[in-house]
């Protein structure tokens, strides 16, 4: 089982670790992870490990089997042995632009509230795909709507509810073609906005921006017609 840190402090970015073991395909497997794994449209985090006499560039970071988190090496890169304890470095610029995207495509779903059947995360830029038969009259307005959100810097936090209160509350998960993970006892949710501040709350479990102030201004760049009733609206951060 690998201790996922970046679920205590999305912000950390370096942390020590020692290395339990070496999958079949080459990865290395810690006791405690800096690097988000690939799920829920987002990439997985790089960035290096370092030691005693060697380092290690993380190319990408994958889930294994259970709770492991597999760190997935650059090309030709020679491994730490297990048991080496070590330091994690991230690429921080990259995880950051992560963030950002992702707490906004939470409130693309806010000024868009239509079932969501996909989505996926890049540097600078992510896109989701909704249930939606007409393209929207006016993209301008929308985008004006999603900076005046984003404006509003509302705090971004987390709340846990058990599998039968999500149950009890279908209307929280937004996203038809990925159900939240279940079978632990409890599934985390990320709330924008507090009290009568709040504007949305759904399961999630990437990593996202403290305060959607951080995000900047982001414009919506394409809505492409990907089936009869798909629509695929794509947006873009602006610095």
């Amino acid at each position: 089982m690998t201790d996922a840190l970046f679920r205590e402090d999305a912000y950390l970015q370096e942390a020590p670790a020692t290395v339990l073991a070496h999958t079949d395909r080459g990865g290395v497997v810690l006791d405690r992870s800096l690097f988000y794994p690939t799920g829920g449209g987002q990439p997985g985090d790089a960035g290096r490990l370092t030691w005693a006499g060697g380092s290690m560039i993380v190319a990408t970071t994958v889930k294994g089997e259970g709770d492991e988190i597999v760190l997935v090496p650059g090309e030709g890169a020679d491994l730490p042995p297990v048991g080496t304890e070590l330091f994690q470095h991230l690429d921080w610029d990259r995880r950051l632009s992560h963030m950002r995207v992702h707490t906004a495509l939470h409130l693309l779903s806010v000024v868009i509230p239509l079932p969501v059947t996909g989505g996926q995360i890049a540097e600078g830029q992510g896109r989701l795909d909704f249930d939606m038969p007409e393209a929207p009259e006016d993209k301008d307005a929308l985008e004006a709507e999603l900076n005046a959100l984003i404006a509003r810097d509302l705090e971004v936090g987390e709340t846990w509810i058990t599998d039968a209160e999500l149950d009890a509350n279908p209307g929280l998960v937004k996203t038809m073609s990925v159900q939240p993970p279940r079978g632990s006892g409890r599934i985390r949710l990320v709330r924008i906005g507090e009290g009568s501040e709040q504007v949305d709350l759904q399961p999630c479990g990437g990593t996202h921006v403290k305060r959607t102030g951080e995000i900047g201004r982001v414009r919506i760049d394409k809505v492409k017609n990907k089936g009869s009733r798909n629509r695929r609206v794509s947006i873009l951060l602006e610095d």
